[in-house]
C-alpha cells in the first residue's frame, strides 16, 4: 500500500532523513520506534508532503505521491493524527470533527460521526465544548477522531500515547487495534512506547539518526536484545 524508497529530507541544512526505506502492506499495523529526534515525525510529515522529500520516492496504492501537495495526498486516502494533537482549540469538538470531514462526501458525515463517537463516547458528551478545554487524553481522542472523519485508507499516528495516563494509553491502543481490525484501516504508528507499539504491530522498524537500522516482526523486535536494551530497559541506542 505504502512504499518509501531512499527518501531524503532536509530542514534547511539539516539532513533529517537519510535514505529511508519502509513498506506498509494493506491491512497492517506497522510501528516505527526510535529515540527523540531520530526522524520519525519527519518521515510522517514527509509522506504527507510537508516537508517535501528532497530525494527518493513515496508510492501510495501504486501512485507516486512524492510531488503532490498535502491536500491532494489527503484526498488519496492518507490521514494523519499529528504529534501534540494540534486540534483547533477555539473550535468545539463537533467543529473539529467537521474539519476532518472536509475531504469526505457530505452524505457520509452522519454515519462517520456515529462511528467516531462509538469509538470515543466522551466526544459525544463533549460535542459542544471547546477543544482547548478538553483533557490531554480527550484531545488525543479528538485528534484521532478528526483524522478518521476523512475516511482514510491509511492512518498515520504520531505519538498517540505522549503525556497520557496509563489507563488512557490502554484505551487509545485498544481503539487503534479496533480501527484496524473492524474498519480495515491500515496504520503506520510512530510511538516512543516501544512495548505497546511493537506488541500491537504485525511489523516494525527502528529509526536512528534519520536511518532505518532494524526491521522485523513486532514480536521479533520485542525480543531483540538490542531493541530491549535501547527502548525497553532504558539502555544505549541501537
Amino acid at each position: 500500500m505504502l512504499k518509501v524508497v531512499g527518501v531524503q529530507t532536509y530542514y534547511g541544512k539539516i539532513h533529517a532523513l537519510r535514505g529511508v526505506d519502509l513498506q506498509v502492506n494493506e491491512g497492517e499495523i506497522v510501528s516505527l520506534i526510535g529515540a527523540n529526534g531520530a526522524g520519525k515525525s519527519t518521515l510522517l510529515m514527509t509522506i504527507c508532503g510537508n516537508p517535501r522529500a528532497a530525494g527518493g520516492s513515496i508510492h501510495f496504492l501504486g501512485q507516486d505521491i512524492s510531488r503532490l501537495t498535502t491536500d491532494r495526498i489527503v484526498r488519496q486516502g492518507i490521514a494523519q493524527s499529528p504529534e501534540g494533537r494540534r486540534i483547533f482549540p477555539r473550535m468545539t469538538v463537533l467543529e473539529n470533527l467537521m474539519m476532518g470531514a472536509l475531504t469526505s462526501e457530505p452524505s457520509y458525515f452522519d454515519n462517520d460521526l456515529e462511528r467516531v463517537t462509538d469509538l470515543f463516547p466522551i466526544l459525544k458528551e463533549r460535542a459542544s465544548q471547546k477543544g482547548g478545554t478538553l483533557s490531554g487524553g480527550e484531545q488525543q481522542m479528538l485528534a484521532i477522531g478528526r483524522a478518521l472523519m476523512g475516511r482514510p485508507k491509511m492512518l498515520l499516528l504520531d505519538e498517540p500515547s505522549l503525556g497520557l495516563a496509563p489507563l488512557v494509553v490502554k484505551q487509545i491502543f485498544q481503539v487503534i487495534e479496533q480501527i484496524n481490525k473492524e474498519d480495515g484501516v491500515t496504520i503506520l504508528l510512530v510511538e516512543q512506547n516501544a512495548f505497546h507499539a511493537l506488541r500491537l504491530a504485525s511489523r516494525g522498524y527502528v529509526m536512528v539518526n534519520g536511518r532505518i537500522t532494524l526491521s522485523g516482526g513486532g514480536e521479533e523486535l520485542l525480543n531483540n536484545p538490542e531493541v530491549r536494551s535501547a527502548y525497553l530497559e532504558g539502555g544505549a541506542k541501537v
